[in-house]
């Protein structure tokens, strides 16, 4: 169940804007196994000059496509996972048209009890996964 953010200068369609995070998406459930439905994604576009993205030293440079993703997810998977799911991601990506050097992931860990899916509770924690009557 990780929640996504996606973040993006203005200029994509809406199409070109869903399918981005469908890719995302498609990546993280290939590499994670989680279900379809475990799909939280916030996608948010930019006016040009609010995202900053230099290469810091890295050797190449980020155009205005950039694509700013950060991952929260509990803890718990391998250095190896979360290198095969940036790889996946990139790949992705790449096969939709964004270059290498515009894919940025921040990843995000915490516990079951960083988490409320509804009704102000920690469902993981307190095992109150039904919905409350009214």
């Amino acid at each position: 169940m990780p929640l996504v953010r996606i973040d993006v200068n203005r200029g994509r369609s809406p199409e070109r804007l869903r399918a981005l995070s469908q890719t995302i998406h498609d990546a993280i459930l290939a590499e994670y196994g989680i279900p379809v439905r475990d799909y939280f994604h916030v996608l948010t576009e930019h006016p040009q000059g609010q995202i900053v993205a230099q290469d810091a030293g890295l050797g190449f440079e980020r155009t205005p496509d950039v694509v700013m993703i950060q991952i929260f997810t509990q803890a718990g998977r391998s250095q190896a996972a979360k290198q095969s799911l940036f790889a996946a991601i990139a790949a992705n990506l790449a096969a939709a048209g964004v270059a290498g050097e515009d894919v940025f992931i921040g990843y995000v860990e915490n516990t079951a009890g960083d988490w409320s899916f509804g009704f102000g509770r920690s469902q993981y924690v307190t095992g109150e996964l039904e919905v409350p009557s009214k």
